[in-house]
């Protein structure tokens, strides 16, 4: 029988929007204060796009770094994944238009729909095309301008979102790599995060406009519940086949969603609070960039290092969740 590869991600890369939207700005746009978002979410500031900057344009200058990062080109690229819910348009996918961007050669490329599960999602299929010998090199980025889907007015959800993209480079590897991959879904509680309209159930019309239905619609409270113990149940089947235990991991990558979930996650882990990585204060929920840019961030600062074993760990709207473990 054929040995798989081993598959591992070989380069990284980010991207944040040059505007920041600090919580002293948002007291000026709705009912709210500084020290309610902070206590809440801990989230101090978020990045947001121009007008004129598209998903796909910060998921290039993300691709472009993690390229550089791996020491391989475009043309050495077989396979682009972009995770995003907010494309640039229903079609062509953004994954098309990044390939293009970048001037790949004209290899698959296809976005997925998975909220902000959407970078664990894309690692998990990369890894598998990789590991069967499908491909060689597979682009993955989790791009996002959520500013373009927030209502502004609402001051549950605006406060909680920002811009950006991550990216990785994925390819084969001597030793270690991706060594687990859990995924899950339930769509019957799709309801709790959503985007009601634009789609073929209820296309853009002067109604649908006016009663704000192509905004992130949120119900944090129940979300919030679901959140812990799914994210908490996800990190144990990733690592029960390893037979891992809480303290045999080096440090989580999780979805930054918000400080409290977070941390109720920690504690239903059993884990350090300071073997969570946290970037969600200077950045907000990005969805399917969240995880990306928060690995790049954690090996730019040196908290992996080469033998660490690494979970990330992602849940969001569909309801969707995913954790994978990757010995550095």
């Amino acid at each position: 029988m054929c040995q798989e590869t081993k598959v591992g991600i070989i380069g990284l890369g980010s991207y944040l929007p040059k505007r920041v939207l600090t919580n002293q700005d948002l007291e000026k746009m709705v009912d709210t204060t500084d020290e309610w978002i902070v206590t809440r979410t801990g989230i101090h500031e978020r990045h947001i796009a121009r007008p004129d900057e598209a998903t796909s344009d910060m998921a290039v200058e993300a691709a472009k770094q993690a390229l550089a990062d791996a020491g391989l080109k475009a043309e050495d690229i077989d396979l682009i994944i972009v995770a995003t819910i907010t494309p640039d348009m229903f079609f062509p996918s953004t994954a098309c238009l990044v390939q293009h961007k970048l001037g790949c050669r004209h290899v698959p490329a296809f976005d997925i729909s998975v909220a902000c599960s959407g970078f664990v999602y894309g690692i998990a299929i990369a890894n598998q095309f990789i590991s069967s010998g499908v491909y060689r090199h597979a682009l993955v980025i989790g791009a996002e301008k959520l500013s373009s889907v927030t209502d502004w007015s609402d001051r549950g959800t605006c406060v909680l979102f920002g811009d950006g993209a991550g990216a990785a480079v994925l390819g084969p590897v001597n030793s270690g790599g991706i060594v687990s991959v859990y995924l899950g879904a339930d769509g019957s509680k799709g309801d709790l995060l959503n985007l009601p309209a634009g789609g073929s159930k209820l296309p853009a019309s002067k109604k649908t406009v006016e009663d704000k239905l192509h905004f992130i619609k949120m119900n944090g409270a129940e979300l919030f519940k679901h959140a812990v113990k799914i994210m908490a149940d996800a990190a144990l089947e990733a690592t029960k086949p390893l037979n891992l235990k809480a303290k045999d991991i080096d440090l989580v990558i999780p979805h930054q969603a918000n400080l409290r979930i977070l941390m109720a996650v920690a504690k239903r882990m059993g884990l350090s609070e300071d073997k969570i990585y946290l970037n969600i204060d200077k950045y907000g929920n990005m969805s399917a960039a969240s995880s990306a840019i928060a690995l790049a961030d954690a090996v730019k600062e040196g908290r992996i290092k080469k033998g660490n074993k690494i979970l990330l760990d992602a849940f969001g709207g569909g309801l969707t969740w995913g954790a994978i473990v990757i010995e550095w």
